[in-house]
C-alpha cells in the first residue's frame, strides 16, 4: 500500500500528501473549532460555520507549511540540487533532496529560506490585519481577522521554532554551516549534532515539569541529530570508494519459475536476502525476503518468484560512487542495488556491504 500520494507539482517539484496528513487534518480542524478566541472559532455561531472556518484555517496552515518547504527547495534548486518531492506529513512538511549543499554559504542560504518565508507570511498576515483594522475598525470583529491572526501567529512561531539550533530543524543546518567554515564538513556535522542532542536533553527535562509535548519533540530532535551525524559521516567516507570496490561479485541468480518455498530454502543456505531473477541471459527482475514475507506461508508452495518479483530494477554501473549508491538506497528505501554494465549483471551491492566498508575505515575526522 502506498503511503504518499501526489496531488500536483510546483516549479517542477512533485507535491505529495502522506497518509498521516489525512489523520491530522480533521484533528487540527477540531482543535481550531473548539478553542475560543483568539486561538479558535468556538465563539463563532452557528457551529457549522465555526467548523468550516476551522477546516479552511487548517488547509491554509498546511499551504503555509508547503510554502516554507518551497522556500528551501527554490534556493536549493538554484544551487543545482535536485528536489525529488515535497511531502506533507503528520508534523508538517519535508523536502526530499538528493544532497544537501556542502558549501557552507549555500547550506546557510537554503536553511534560512524556509523560516524567512514563514516570517514573511506571518508578519504579512498580522500587518494586513492591523492595516485593515485602522481603515475599517469593524474588520477586527470579523472571522477573516481571526483567521489571519491565527495563521500569522503560527507562522511566526513555526519560523522561530525551526531556527532552534538542533537537527533536523533549520537552525541545526545553520549551525552546521557556521561550523563548516571553520572545520571539515563531517566534524561540523558532529559538533552541530552534539549541540542538538544536548538541546534535546534540556528540552526533555523542561518538558517533565512544564509540558509533556516537549518530551516528544525532544525525542524526535535527539534521533534526528543522531541520524544526521551517522548519515553524513557515512556519505563522506563512502565518497572515496566506487561501487566496484565494495560490491559482491559472486552473484547468485534465481529463475522466475522457482517457488517461494524453494527461494526461502536458498536464502537459508546462501545467507543472502535478495537475488536477481534471470531467464537465460535476460534480467527479469529482483526478488527479496520482503517479497516472500508478504505471502502467507501456506501459499508459498504454489507462488512463483515471477508472481512477486520487482520488475522495475534499480541499478548502478560499477564505476558509480559508493556514496551515490547509499543515497539511491536511502531515497528508494531498498536494501540492495544491482550493478549492471553493458546490460550484464556484474555484481550486487547491499547495505551490509556498505556497512562493512564503513567498519573497515580507519580515518578519523
Amino acid at each position: 500500500m502506498k503511503s504518499s500520494y501526489q496531488i500536483g507539482s510546483i516549479i517542477g517539484i512533485p507535491i505529495k500528501i502522506h497518509i498521516t496528513f489525512l489523520l491530522i487534518l480533521p484533528l487540527f480542524s477540531l482543535v481550531f473549532a473548539i478553542n475560543p478566541h483568539p486561538f479558535g472559532f468556538a465563539d463563532v455561531s452557528p457551529a457549522s460555520k465555526s467548523y468550516a472556518l476551522a477546516l479552511v484555517t487548517t488547509i491554509l496552515l498546511f499551504v503555509c507549511v508547503l510554502l516554507h518547504e518551497l522556500g528551501h527547495s527554490y534556493v536549493a534548486k538554484s544551487f543545482g540540487v535536485e528536489i525529488n518531492n515535497i511531502t506533507l506529513l503528520l508534523f508538517g512538511g519535508v523536502a526530499s533532496m538528493e544532497e544537501i549543499p556542502r558549501e557552507p554559504s549555500q547550506e546557510f542560504k537554503m536553511a534560512l529560506a524556509g523560516p524567512l518565508v514563514s516570517l514573511i507570511i506571518g508578519f504579512g498576515l498580522l500587518g494586513s490585519n492591523i492595516a485593515a483594522s485602522i481603515i475599517v475598525p469593524a474588520y477586527s470583529n470579523t472571522s477573516t481577522y481571526l483567521m489571519f491572526n491565527i495563521l500569522g501567529t503560527i507562522n511566526i512561531i513555526l519560523a522561530l521554532f525551526n531556527l532552534l539550533p538542533a537537527f533536523p530543524m533549520d537552525g541545526g543546518r545553520l549551525l552546521r554551516a557556521w561550523f563548516a567554515k571553520r572545520m571539515s564538513y563531517v566534524k561540523a556535522t558532529q559538533y552541530a549534532a552534539s549541540f542538538g542532542k544536548m538541546f534535546a536533553l534540556i528540552m526533555g527535562i523542561v518538558g517533565l515539569f512544564w509540558n509533556l509535548w516537549l518530551i516528544l519533540i525532544a525525542f524526535f530532535v535527539y534521533i534526528g541529530a543522531s541520524e544526521e551525524a551517522k548519515s553524513t559521516t557515512m556519505k563522506v567516507s563512502l565518497e572515496r570508494y566506487s561501487v566496484e570496490d565494495i560490491m559482491s561479485t559472486d552473484v547468485i541468480s534465481v529463475f522466475p519459475e522457482m517457488t517461494l518455498e524453494e527461494l526461502l530454502k536458498l536464502m537459508f543456505e546462501r545467507k543472502h536476502l535478495g537475488y536477481p531473477v534471470m531467464k537465460g541471459n535476460s534480467l527479469k527482475g529482483i526478488v527479496t525476503f520482503t517479497d516472500i514475507r508478504n505471502v502467507l506461508p501456506h501459499e508459498r508452495y504454489a507462488t512463483l518468484v515471477a508472481d512477486v518479483m520487482t520488475k522495475d530494477v534499480i541499478s548502478l554501473p560499477a564505476n558509480a560512487n559508493a556514496a551515490d549508491a547509499f543515497n539511491l538506497m536511502t531515497t528508494n528505501n531498498i536494501g540492495r542495488v544491482l550493478v549492471i554494465d553493458n546490460g550484464i549483471v556484474s555484481g550486487i551491492l547491499s547495505r551490509t556491504d556498505l556497512m562493512r566498508a564503513m567498519m573497515l575505515l580507519n580515518e578519523e575526522y
